[in-house]
């Protein structure tokens, strides 16, 4: 008798495997129920991939032609007052959800991009410049000034901290 070892079910099939039955049992409990799912996803999806596209064309253009040592310089550790300049322009004006962003800032960090540069880049992205006419109606010019420029002096407050504490927790794990 030879030992035959059972193949184990990976943990992506299982998931797969998981996602089918709840599907085939909506299909016949609540085929409404599974339509309007259905029809919410690929909703979704057509609204996120251009915003995915983008990204992929920014990352291969970045990764393309501009160099580390750019980067560096810009936005690095001896970058000065134009890497603060720099992170808050470039926060404000570049849009699109964070999480689709985070890949081409951990390449920027690889790089050599300081903590405190990222965390003012991702802090200004809460100056929505879209948003500005709508938020003018609402609340008036002065009240859009005061708040676009607190967001902006509360992002350099934020990225000092950020990178205070990473500098901190860097040394700690070292020595």
């Amino acid at each position: 008798m030879k030992n035959k070892e059972k193949k184990k079910i990976s943990g992506t099939k299982k998931f797969l495997i998981f996602v089918a039955l709840v599907f085939f049992l909506f299909l016949f409990l609540e085929p409404i129920i599974l339509m309007a799912a259905l029809i919410n996803t690929f909703i979704l999806l057509f609204k996120v991939f251009p915003v995915l596209v983008l990204a992929f064309i920014v990352n291969y253009f970045i990764n393309r032609f501009i160099k580390e040592d750019t980067l560096k310089r810009h936005l690095g550790h001896d970058s000065g007052i134009k890497g603060y300049f720099y992170a808050i322009v470039a926060g404000i004006l570049i849009g699109g959800p964070p999480y689709i962003l985070f890949p081409m800032l951990g390449e920027f960090k690889k790089s050599g991009v300081k903590d405190s540069l990222l965390a003012i880049f991702l802090f200004n992205r809460n100056v929505k410049i879209p948003f500005i006419p709508v938020v003018i109606f609402y609340f008036g010019v002065t009240y859009t000034i005061v708040i676009s420029v607190l967001l902006i002096l509360f992002s350099l407050l934020n990225g000092a901290i950020v990178g205070r504490l990473v500098n901190r927790t860097s040394v700690d794990q070292t020595g």
